[in-house]
């Protein structure tokens, strides 16, 4: 999930190797697995999901949250591209390097499960963050979950879509959906979405619903709907560039004024959108600094308390960015495009 990166480009790049990157941040050797108890240096193995943006917000997340708390950490990490059998290779060998804890955002609610119980039968603390399995291997095998709330996320963002249609006098606005549904948040995601809907806006429905991608392929899964109805009134984009490639497909088709975009996650190509707001209207987010912080922090929790795995959820804020205000404040404060 790609393109549409503008300033962080340069930052994804590193989160598309499918070889481990090893990342030294504030300097010194990594300490051998268990160091981290007595305060030394840690050694964490870190996986990405996917290469959008969210992912370099995470990563640098990581890297400030140790250093605030004096911690010296060296980073072995990856990205899996969606794809659990890459995930799993890569966590057998962070559990042959015997790193201190592990934090990854699961492919897989089901297909990541055995990887996951290897480590925590190592006796290596795995955290998830943004996505993970579920109870009750959760329970017995991961520490922790940073976690935005996925209904509240859709929840926050389908109320500012059904504001927008009763104020423009739409009783049955009919909506095309671009999905990451493969992993269970997004499901969540929609869940809450058309919870904020029925509660407003009842008459709605979902004509489509569309497995997107990176960039290109959500904009090809916009395009699809678009031509099988073009009278849809609006499109959801569960994340970044389901959101960026809806906002493209509705700009090719010269349905700018007709069509709108309601998305998911942040970035500046987004912002940049929003704040133009003729096709996106409002944008909800989930930090992904303030994930990849909350998530360096329960691991530092984890390996010091040698406490087995507990699967405490770690809420993490959803913010909602309703207009074009709202997403110039966002540029403001996020200067360097990282989210």
């Amino acid at each position: 999930m790609l393109s549409a990166r503008s300033r962080f480009a340069a930052a994804a790049v590193s989160l598309a190797a499918l070889v481990p990157v090893l990342a030294a941040c504030g300097g010194g050797d990594a300490g051998a697995s268990g160091a981290a108890s007595s305060g030394g240096d840690l050694r964490l193995g870190v996986i990405y999901l996917d290469t959008q943006g969210f992912y370099g917000g995470v990563k640098k997340g990581i890297d400030d949250g140790a250093k605030e708390q004096g911690r010296t950490v060296s980073i072995v990490e990856t990205n899996a591209q969606d794809d659990a059998s890459k995930e799993s290779t890569f966590m057998n060998n962070l559990v042959a390097q015997q790193v201190d804890a592990i934090l990854l955002s699961a492919a897989s609610g089901t297909a990541s499960v055995p990887a996951i119980k290897a480590a925590s039968n190592a006796g290596i603390p795995v955290v998830c963050y943004n996505t993970c399995i579920a109870d009750p291997d959760l329970s017995k095998y991961v520490s922790a979950y940073a976690l935005g709330d996925p209904v509240e996320f859709g929840y926050k963002l389908g109320s500012a879509a059904a504001d927008y249609f009763v104020k423009a006098g739409i009783t049955a606005p009919k909506i095309g959906v671009v999905n990451c549904e493969f992993v269970e948040v997004c499901v969540q995601r929609r869940e809450g979405f058309e919870k904020a809907l029925k509660e407003k806006v009842p008459g709605y429905s979902i004509v489509a619903n569309q497995k997107g991608g990176d960039a290109s392929a959500s904009l090809t899964a916009a395009q699809n709907i678009l031509t099988a109805q073009p009278d849809v009134d609006a499109f959801f984009g569960e994340y970044g560039d389901a959101t960026i490639g809806a906002v493209k497909a509705v700009q090719n088709a010269g349905m700018t004024g007709k069509t709108v975009v309601f998305g998911g996650d942040m970035t500046t190509d987004i912002a940049n959108a929003l704040k133009d707001n003729s096709v996106l209207k409002a944008q909800v987010d989930i930090s992904g600094q303030t994930m990849g912080k909350t998530a360096v922090d329960a691991a530092i929790k984890a390996i010091g308390s040698g406490a087995e795995p507990a699967g405490t959820v770690v809420p993490v804020a959803v913010d909602i960015y309703p207009d074009a205000a709202s997403a110039e404040q966002w540029l403001t404060t996020h200067a360097d495009g990282i989210p």
